[in-house]
């Protein structure tokens, strides 16, 4: 791949992964939060954001801001973690062990989101399984789906939080040491608050 054409997807697949995926990411975690208060209040408002669904433009949102940029972003992602070179058995630096664990997580989270998406979105359109409370209860009643969804979660918490410091690197944003060191600090506090918050609700439904 030319040298400029790679940097410029780079810098597209850093940015789809703050924008808008991270966002979703994140107001994802909080529908799902919803749990925690019960049953019929989680089925109240997932039946309200799928009645939004009839609305006009709202398969196009969904479609160019959701699936499109999910698609680019993991395919992309798929081909710089086969093509990252792996040192950290020659140097054990916590950088080097982040750069790592980045495409790891996004290996998981890839095969994860296929999952997911099959299980809900998917099987909601073509076979009109309910999104509902009691459906999202029946799947994690497996523990392989249980620990899968733990694993997915931590995994997306992962990507996003340490993502952005390497969005603010790639941007050119953070170029000093020092500030990207207080980004690191601060994106390791966001990845255990997300990882929290995202493990609770999924247990939500246990």
């Amino acid at each position: 791949m030319d040298r400029g054409n790679h940097f410029l997807l780079r810098k597209v697949h850093s940015l789809l992964g703050i924008i808008p995926l991270g966002l979703f990411l994140i107001w994802h975690l909080y529908v799902n939060s919803i749990a925690l208060m019960g049953a019929e209040v989680y089925d109240s408002v997932v039946n309200g954001l799928m009645g939004i669904m009839g609305f006009p433009y709202v398969l196009f949102v969904e479609l160019f801001f959701i699936f499109i940029p999910l698609i680019i972003h993991g395919v992309y992602g798929m081909y710089i973690a086969y093509t990252s070179n792996y040192n950290v058995g020659t140097y054990g630096y916590a950088r080097n062990w982040a750069f790592a664990v980045q495409r790891i997580s996004g290996v998981i989270l890839f095969f994860f989101l296929i999952w997911h998406v099959w299980h809900l979105r998917l099987a909601h359109v073509i076979f009109g399984t309910p999104i509902n409370f009691d459906t999202m209860a029946g799947i994690v009643a497996s523990p392989f789906a249980l620990g899968f969804f733990i694993l997915g979660i931590i995994s997306a918490a992962y990507h996003f939080a340490n993502g952005i410091w390497g969005f603010l690197i790639t941007w050119g944003i953070t170029v000093g040491p020092k500030s990207q060191k207080v980004v690191a600090v601060a994106t390791t506090a966001l990845f255990f608050v997300l990882s929290f918050v995202g493990v609770r609700a999924i247990l939500a439904f246990v």
